[in-house]
């Protein structure tokens, strides 16, 4: 059984993300949460005999489906054992927050359609990996039963949004400059954001407007996803007024997007080449590591290398199982990042768009949005997909390996997340299978980036062809 993607469970309330699925995640997820304490009192627990408590704190964002979902995910985790801290509305980020010491789960599709709903799982502040997942899926899959009557767990209301919010505002407050007289307009979507960042960016001394600023999960405002077009109100209202920066997330509050006064989408991976610059220079450490995905744009390498520090590439989704892998080869990693969402290792292990809007907010006030962007090199970037029906993925893949590097003899490849391609101008290209649809992406980034897309779709267009045969 395969519940989970790249971000947790997600689905239609109609056939997926169903209250029979709530009560079976749950009961799978307290009985794992059982068996931790269990193993942590012992010793001889995989988390190194941790001792977290049996405890779940259990959260949801605005969408109408989620205090029934909620309901039903408390119930499965009590009937396995574990206690249940209900902690109501919140941002995914504060649910994290809130799971430092034991665990979480969050209600919630993040951008998706308010038909859809969704459970992300955290433990001490991080998303489960891979393992901890497939015993989730092993767990449902079996059916496990109840505990004994004696031994179901019981529930109590908890409130960490204030020290969230706190905690925050005091990791904020060491980069930058007070924001004192910063004009900002923060677009939360009517998203859960809206308990959130507006929230902080005041107390750090700006001044906020918000749009779609009341929790709606129907999501009237616009759609939750933040993209140029969904968010032509927030980019008209920058434009004819006089604010020094935009920022706006989706319907969690993990996601963010900066603008600049004058309405113009600063590109994300911009975004992320300007706070890994900055962490990297702000690291003491000796080996200051940068996590990202292979997606993301080169602009990022070649900042944090002036920085000196160095980047480490993870597939998408796991920004978490990255971070650890680079701990675990001795790099200290000082920030993590895929495009749309941050994570600040120095505040906590999860995806935080508050966090990144506060840091950005102090960084601004310092520099300006124009003195951080100039530093980037900005090439045109282009990701395009390639029919690609499933059961040829694996040997386009396989072919493409070696199809590639011989296209571009000149450059340095990367085969660990599908096919990497670096160019010595600095030029690059990505193939990867979509994990979702009959595609195969391609992404690529170059002064000229129409004719590099030409020369690799073609490329995959061939091998695709050929897989078929």
């Amino acid at each position: 059984m395969e519940l989970f993607g790249t971000a947790g469970i997600r689905g239609s309330v109609r056939d997926r993300v169903t209250p029979e699925l709530a009560v079976a995640v749950g009961r799978a997820v307290g009985a794992g949460v059982i068996d931790d304490a269990s193993a942590g009192d012992s010793g001889t627990g995989t988390d190194g005999g941790a001792g977290r408590p049996a405890t779940v704190v259990v959260a949801r964002d605005g969408r109408p489906t989620g205090e029934a979902l909620a309901a039903a995910m408390e119930a499965g985790i009590e009937s396995a054992g574990a206690d249940v801290r209900r902690a109501g509305v919140l941002p995914t980020p504060a649910l994290a927050y809130a799971s430092q010491g034991r665990y979480g789960v969050m209600l919630t599709a993040s951008h998706n359609p308010p038909t859809d709903n969704g459970i992300k799982i955290f433990v001490d502040g991080r998303e489960y990996d891979r393992d901890r997942e497939s015993a989730v899926e092993t767990r449902v899959a079996d059916g496990a039963s109840p505990a004994a009557w004696d031994e179901w767990g019981g529930s109590e209301a908890v409130s960490p949004l204030a020290g969230y919010r706190r905690a925050v505002v005091e990791y904020a407050r060491g980069h930058g400059e007070p924001a004192d007289g910063l004009e900002i307009a923060v677009d939360c979507g009517t998203g859960t954001g809206a308990l959130g960042t507006p929230q902080v960016l005041r107390e750090l001394g700006a001044r906020v407007v918000t749009l779609n600023g009341q929790v709606d999960g129907h999501f009237p405002g616009r759609e939750s996803k933040p993209t140029p077009e969904t968010l032509g109100d927030l980019r008209a209202f920058l434009s004819r007024s006089a604010f020094d920066l935009g920022v706006a997330h989706d319907g969690d509050a993990d996601r963010i997007v900066i603008l600049d006064g004058d309405g113009a989408v600063v590109h994300e991976d911009t975004v992320v080449a300007i706070l890994a610059e900055h962490f990297v220079r702000a690291a003491s450490a000796p080996d200051p590591v940068v996590v990202t995905t292979p997606n993301a744009s080169g602009r990022i390498d070649e900042r944090v290398a002036a920085a000196g520090g160095r980047v480490e590439r993870v597939r998408l989704g796991a920004l978490h199982e990255g971070v650890a892998a680079a701990r675990a080869d001795g790099g200290s990693v000082v920030f993590a990042a895929e495009p749309w969402k941050h994570v600040h290792p120095a505040h906590g292990g999860w995806i935080d768009g508050a966090a990144s809007a506060a840091v950005l907010t102090r960084l601004v006030a310092a520099e300006g949005l124009g003195g951080l962007r100039d530093p980037v090199v900005e090439r045109p970037y282009r990701k395009v997909s390639v029919d690609c029906p499933d059961g040829r993925k694996a040997d386009a893949m396989a072919a493409l390996e070696a199809a590639l590097p011989a296209a571009f003899p000149d450059a340095d490849v990367d085969t660990e997340y599908g096919v990497r391609v670096e160019r010595p101008d600095g030029s690059w290209t990505l193939v990867r299978p979509s994990g979702t649809e009959p595609y195969v992406r391609v992404y690529a980034e170059a002064d000229d980036v129409d004719a590099l897309v030409g020369t690799v779709t073609d490329v995959v267009a061939d091998i695709v062809a050929d897989a078929g045969g």
